[in-house]
């Protein structure tokens, strides 16, 4: 029988990160909708004088994935805080920028 002193046995993952993906897309707007079976996540960027914005990329996720990237963030955004103060988000801002409307 195995030894189980040390806890369960941990699995190492690799993780690739081409060149193109390393390079990131910049984006300011996250435009998030959801069904019974998946939370889908465009992110686009708006930009002054611009009026019209395409998404640049689209992340498909189960519902459980979607609640492990919230956790993520809020840890992150958490331990960001901690480090460089806290970010300060005018509560008044819209959902979309003045004149934005999600039109597939």
């Amino acid at each position: 029988m195995a030894d189980q002193k040390d806890g369960p046995q941990q699995h190492q993952m690799t993780i690739e990160l081409g060149e193109k993906e390393a390079e990131g897309i910049y984006s300011n707007l996250a435009i998030i909708s959801h069904s019974p079976a998946e939370f889908v996540v465009d992110f686009t960027r708006v930009l002054p004088g611009v009026p019209k914005a395409r998404v640049h990329a689209r992340i498909v996720m189960t519902p459980v994935h979607a609640k492990l990237l919230l956790h993520a963030l809020t840890d992150n955004v958490a331990k960001y805080e901690n480090q460089h103060g806290e970010i300060n988000v005018d509560g008044s801002l819209p959902s979309f920028p003045p004149g934005v409307s999600n039109v597939n």
